[in-house]
């Protein structure tokens, strides 16, 4: 039977979407096509200031990418996520910017859809505006790096289903998620199509 408790939410391709969560409540980003990189932000939303930052995250839990039983911390090095499932082989990235106009204007497509923007379109949807872009949680990219410091781009290896939780650690959060329309190099697959995804909002 199910979860009544459970509220649905999809994620429109090449779009960004604002998802608000109380705390308590849990996450569940589902990667319905196995291929699709999703580009995640969260905010506090009695001060959109205080935000999810990968750079604190990776002090914080001494790693990486974070697996399950990490925190996600803000820019002040509170605590506003627990990582509680992840489906995955766990393989995310947390180094690298999102996909942004200058991006693709120097590699010749200026114009292009970007996940830089998807943020800032779902934020002034909900009536926020901030004058930065912090670096995202790529979640299911597989963005590999050599012992010589190397970054590769290469295809995600999660599977279709595969899905993150992350549990609400503070009272009001607001979570942008991005299904990013990168198409030019296999990030999203060997298709390089970007799809769509879906989250479940899980009351405890």
């Amino acid at each position: 039977m199910k979860d009544m408790s459970e509220i649905v939410i999809d994620l429109p391709a090449r779009r960004g979407t604002a998802i608000a969560l109380r705390e308590g409540q849990t996450i569940r980003i589902v990667n319905i096509h196995g291929s699709q990189v999703l580009d995640c932000w969260a905010f506090n939303r009695d001060d959109p200031f205080c935000c999810m930052s990968m750079e604190h995250t990776r002090s914080y839990n001494s790693r990486i990418v974070p697996r399950v039983g990490d925190i996600l911390v803000d820019n002040r090095y509170k605590p506003m996520f627990e990582i509680v499932a992840d489906t995955s082989p766990g393989v995310h990235d947390t180094l690298m910017c999102s996909c942004s106009a200058g991006i693709y204007e120097r590699i010749g497509h200026p114009g292009h859809d970007n996940c830089e923007d998807n943020l800032h379109r779902a934020l002034a949807e909900v009536e926020i505006s901030i004058g930065f872009t912090p670096s995202p949680f790529n979640i299911f990219m597989n963005y590999p790096f050599s012992a010589d410091g190397e970054i590769t781009r290469e295809p995600p290896v999660s599977k279709p289903g595969d899905h993150v939780d992350w549990k609400c650690l503070i009272s009001e959060a607001l979570v942008i998620i991005s299904c990013c329309p990168q198409d030019l190099t296999p990030i999203n697959g060997i298709s390089m199509a970007p799809q769509g995804a879906r989250c479940f909002i899980i009351n405890q």
